[in-house]
């Protein structure tokens, strides 16, 4: 890993007291901050004359009529409004960076899949030109389903920056350590954390420690939030105390720069005289924010059997079909397992969602071998996956007392979609072409007699 310096050119506001520095605490909370005092408007939204020559503009997450628990808006008051930074926009290609729907009839998805982690490049490529698109699914110009993306990054975004009109972004780093300069504040990120990016928000993406690498979710449908606990209650999980969004920085630099944006799944780039990140001051509940993955609590039966994976669902982007989720982020990491009489890793099973998983650090139990850190695997709709041969022999003949599963920290995004695989995913990423073999050596067992286990 090599550090890299970045300038800090952003203008914060105050630090808050206690051990966030720069953050502000919770979820979906109405925030309010400002990095130079008296910016923020006192009783208004809207002053005649806003304080410093600022222009007051709104940044709406959610139509204006979106029940009240689910509206989100931020008003934002700039040196510029945001229509100085779109002007004449021009179409460039990013072929790695696909969207829904991709369906490639040279390309099945139907199987199982999984590959070796993506090996870093050598060439330099930003945010923009780093993203490498794997599965996709549903369709953005509905703005229903998702894509799951591996960015590799060796280079900082200068006089750069990037918004999604299509999807917010949840990203999760396996390696390296980024920060996002956004309108709203500066969010440092790092493995064990990830962070939500929303739809039109406007950022730029530095590299402290890298090369980096992870992933991201791009996620089309509506916004994600925590998950129902039902009878859980209300605690456990992930809580909202320990999602963090950032303070109130800004850019005031007359500097030539370059903004490029998703919209409809194609790229246009367009050239502006200034930094875009000139918000000195905003309010509201539509801002990015991050969280640290070893704050989330999970749940688990502690007597016998084993609950569906729902249980450590971290955040959830709803569907129109009440229970089944757009997309699901779920993580497995460090946590007691005691159980009585009972087979403990994942059961065998097949299921309505489709599921993508990919491997933070250590290893994952149904899978001792072959699913690395950096790794990612899909299981698609109604097709049957489960532990290999050998994680079904150690956990039907374990002995079944208290046990802590250590260094381990894997996710799942899973969506109601098939997920399509894209030409890089079946023809360039490092695919494990023997990976259904993993279940080759399962035995057969039966042999009618009573009583046998």
């Amino acid at each position: 890993m090599t550090t890299h310096t970045v300038p800090t050119r952003m203008q914060k506001a105050p630090s808050l007291a206690g051990p966030h520095e720069g953050y502000m605490p919770g979820f979906g909370n109405d925030y309010e901050t400002e990095a130079l005092p008296g910016a923020l408007p006192q009783s208004a939204n809207s002053p005649q004359k806003c304080n410093y020559g600022l222009y007051g503009e709104q940044l709406s997450g959610t139509a204006f009529t979106a029940p009240g628990h689910q509206n989100e808006r931020t008003w934002c008051y700039r040196i510029r409004p945001s229509v100085k930074h779109s002007r004449h926009y021009q179409k460039i290609e990013l072929p790695h960076w696909q969207s829904a729907p991709n369906v490639d009839l040279g390309v099945t998805s139907l199987g199982q899949y999984r590959w070796d982690p993506l090996p870093h490049a050598k060439d330099n490529l930003t945010w923009i030109t780093g993203m490498r698109t794997m599965t996709t699914a549903g369709d953005v110009n509905t703005q229903i389903g998702m894509a799951s993306h591996i960015y590799l990054l060796t280079s900082s975004m200068v006089d750069e920056y990037f918004f999604s009109a299509d999807s917010e972004l949840l990203v999760v780093p396996q390696e390296g350590i980024l920060r996002f300069s956004t309108e709203l504040g500066i969010i440092d990120l790092e493995p064990k954390e990830i962070a939500i990016i929303p739809r039109g928000l406007i950022y730029r993406v530095e590299i402290l420690e890298g090369p980096a690498r992870g992933f991201v979710c791009e996620n089309y449908g509506q916004k994600f939030e925590l998950p129902s606990r039902g009878p859980i209650g209300a605690n456990c999980m992930a809580n909202p105390r320990d999602f963090k969004a950032p303070v109130a920085a800004y850019e005031d630099r007359e500097v030539p720069s370059t903004v490029t944006v998703k919209w409809c799944g194609q790229f246009h780039k367009t050239q502006i005289g200034q930094s875009p990140l000139d918000v000195v001051a905003w309010h509201g509940n539509y801002a990015p924010v991050k969280y640290d993955l070893r704050t989330y609590c999970p749940v688990g039966a502690i007597l016998f059997d084993h609950p569906d994976p729902s249980i450590f669902t971290v955040l959830t982007a709803s569907s129109s079909q009440p229970g089944t989720a757009n997309i699901d982020f779920v993580l497995f990491r460090e946590r007691w397992v005691v159980a009585e009489d009972t087979f403990r890793p994942p059961w065998y099973h097949k299921n309505i969602m489709s599921e993508l998983m990919g491997n933070i650090y250590g290893q994952y139990d149904a899978k001792p071998q072959g699913f690395v850190p950096g790794g990612l695997s899909l299981h698609n709709m109604m097709l049957p996956h489960g532990p290999d041969r050998d994680a079904f022999e150690n956990a039907s003949n374990a002995n079944l007392g208290p046990d802590k599963l250590n260094n381990t920290m894997s996710f799942m995004f899973e969506t109601r979609f098939p997920q399509h695989l894209t030409k890089f995913a079946a023809a360039e990423a490092p695919l494990q072409d023997n990976y259904v073999d993993c279940w080759s050596g399962i035995e057969k067992k039966f042999d009618g007699t009573p009583g046998k286990k």
